[in-house]
């Protein structure tokens, strides 16, 4: 089983975003990691979070162990350093479950 992962953002600058994006792309496809989908919102009616949101996006992994190896691997926590926290004011996982492989 493949694992899902969707995310909201509040991204406050979308070119240094974009290098983050950039920079860590290279990093996920090593990991076996891909996005499924990714949008720009301009509204958001209901969340249980409080955090704003103007950006959702899905990130695939094989599994939840590779998933956490990424998220902890030091080139890809340099990059999150270096480009994300410039750019992103609110981080929100909305959620995280496990799926067929050719959901």
């Amino acid at each position: 089983m493949a694992v899902e992962r969707i995310m909201g953002l509040f991204v406050t600058d979308d070119e240094e975003y974009q290098r983050y994006r950039e920079g860590m792309v290279p990093i996920l496809h090593t990991y076996g990691g891909s996005f499924g989908y990714d949008f720009k919102v301009s509204e958001v009616l209901i969340s249980k979070t409080e955090g704003d949101i103007n950006r959702v996006f899905t990130i695939d992994f094989p599994s939840i162990d590779i998933m956490e190896s990424f998220f902890s691997d030091p080139e890809y926590q340099t990059i999150q350093k270096t480009h994300f926290a410039k750019s992103v004011s609110s981080k929100t996982i909305i959620s995280i479950h496990e799926k067929a492989l050719n959901e």
